[in-house]
């Protein structure tokens, strides 16, 4: 028996996307395909299960590129089976855990300069009087080693 081939058109209906999601997933080497005699692209139907992954993926804040990260981990670049995606979503949630952490942070943070209700540039932790803050490096710095303490990362200052 031949193997089951579908057009990306079906493939666009059965995964909820748009024709140019795929085009773009594609692009992307999140998913393959390859061209018939007529020089229609083709897919495999395990492609359905790896767009369902990434859908699933994005909705909890995944990247596109972390997923393509975690992608290029599977054998022959296989579609994720059981085994796959429960380590995948292991990782996942480790890197949402890590997130969470920040974004509290962060709130905490600006819920307590807010909550002053003036604004103080004497008190405010973000202020940043005769750019003291440059020597601890660039951009960002105060929201950076939130974000790194959120992690668990020490920071060099």
């Amino acid at each position: 028996m031949a193997e089951a081939v579908l057009s990306v058109g079906v493939v666009a209906k059965r995964c909820g996307v748009k024709v140019s999601t795929l085009h773009f997933y594609e692009q992307q080497g999140l998913i393959q395909s390859w061209r018939n005699a007529g020089n229609q692209r083709r897919f495999k139907p395990e492609v359905l299960r790896r767009i369902s992954v990434i859908k699933a993926a994005q909705k909890v804040g995944v990247s596109l590129e972390e997923i393509k990260q975690a992608f290029l981990s599977l054998p022959n670049n296989r579609t994720p089976t059981l085994e796959d995606w429960q380590l995948l979503s292991k990782n996942w949630q480790r890197m949402l855990d890590g997130r969470i952490a920040y974004l509290q942070t962060l709130r905490d943070n600006l819920t307590g300069c807010i909550g002053c209700g003036c604004l103080s540039m004497s008190q405010c932790p973000l202020y940043n009087p005769d750019d003291t803050l440059g020597a601890s490096g660039t951009g960002p710095v105060i929201l950076e080693h939130a974000e790194q303490e959120a992690r668990g990362i020490q920071c060099k200052n």
